[in-house]
């Protein structure tokens, strides 16, 4: 296994990195990467109605056209977050639009979601729920709209149509820096109307998926908390995906192309987007957190889940790292619980707050 990914890296790095991503992807879809072991079992937790065997997924973005859901439950993540996914097939922004921060470990992106549209990625999701000997695995679909749309809610109600007889989660994505106007949509009255969209849609589909909104890191604190305030009283939203890719960019980074426009992620990100999981935390009520944002280790993980996240998610660190990444940060995540004196991932959830 440690061949595999050493060998499998190296040929990685030699491509751009959106060609690396679409072989990688590939590569996926065709088995060709490792089955990693189970997690250890102090790590089992709860989410989205389900067991799972470690609060430990794959973020949104990897696997946009859920090609690969079955190789990436194979992998150890627990969960997945396939797209974004538009309602028509569009070609995202010009490229390039994926650049390596090497020195930084981190990412920038401004893909402007690319998709292949809810038609055929939810044809993929049916399948795999027929067929697929892991068709029991917890798996989001992470939604988003057309460039040109100019109906957002009927956008993401259609989204939460096509896919709430097989997904566990939907995520109404409106924090992606990469479409114009979209975080726009962040706006309370906005932001509302859309929920109840999307609440409405999975009410008359008879789905018990939980409705999740991801939030920009780049929200001001008090913007963030009066939006989370407002939505929890509604009681349309079952939790918060904390956070997307940021337009900031940290005096600390040392990578050429750190200046590009797009979503900066990966370890740069970690320290804002986990202020806002704490934020998010109380300004909620204590309520149903996914952390993402610069998680490569089990130290960084655990920081979050004290912080207020019950679930996680990493996705850049693999750019890096490959998928054993996933192993090794559940492995430290499991000592690091232990030596905290924690009986389970859920005794640990918002322990700063304590």
């Amino acid at each position: 296994m440690s061949y595999f990914n050493d060998w499998a890296m190296r040929v990685m790095r030699l491509a751009d990195p959106e060609t690396a991503h679409r072989l990688a992807v590939k590569a996926l879809a065709l088995g060709l990467a490792p089955t990693l072991p189970p997690p250890p079992r102090i790590l089992a937790t709860q989410g989205f109605g389900r067991e799972l065997t470690s609060p430990l997924g794959v973020a949104a973005g990897l696997d946009k056209g859920g090609e690969a859901i079955a190789p990436l439950l194979r992998m150890g993540a627990s969960f997945i977050e396939i797209g974004a996914v538009t309602p028509k097939p569009q070609p995202g922004n010009p490229k390039p639009r994926l650049f390596r921060l090497t020195k930084d470990q981190a990412v920038i992106n401004r893909f402007g979601f690319n998709s292949e549209g809810h038609a055929v990625v939810a044809e993929r999701l049916r399948l795999f729920r027929r067929y697929s000997r892991l068709a029991g695995g917890v798996v989001g679909v992470n939604l988003g709209v057309n460039k040109d749309s100019t109906d957002p809610q009927g956008d993401y109600a259609a989204g939460v149509q096509a896919f709430a007889a097989n997904a566990d989660f939907v995520t109404v994505n409106v924090s992606s820096p990469n479409t114009a106007g979209l975080r726009d949509l962040q706006q309370e009255e906005s932001l509302r109307a859309i929920v109840e969209a999307a609440r409405d849609a999975r009410d008359l589909a008879n789905s018990r998926c939980s409705l999740m909104v991801k939030l920009a890191p780049d929200l001001s604190d008090a913007a963030a908390a009066s939006l989370v305030e407002q939505l929890t009283k509604t009681g349309a939203v079952d939790g918060w995906i904390v956070s997307n890719t940021t337009i900031a960019r940290p005096a600390t980074l040392q990578s050429p192309g750190a200046r590009e426009v797009g979503g900066l992620s990966g370890p740069p990100v970690f320290e804002r987007s986990t202020d806002l999981v704490r934020l998010v935390w109380q300004a909620s009520g204590g309520g149903f957190i996914v952390g993402a944002g610069g998680i490569d280790s089990g130290a960084s993980a655990y920081a979050k889940i004290r912080a207020g996240a019950s679930l996680l998610q990493l996705y850049t660190a693999m750019v890096y790292q490959g998928p054993q990444v996933i192993a090794r940060v559940e492995a430290e995540l499991a000592d690091l619980l232990a030596a905290g004196g924690f009986a389970s991932v859920q005794a640990a959830v918002a322990a700063d707050h304590r």
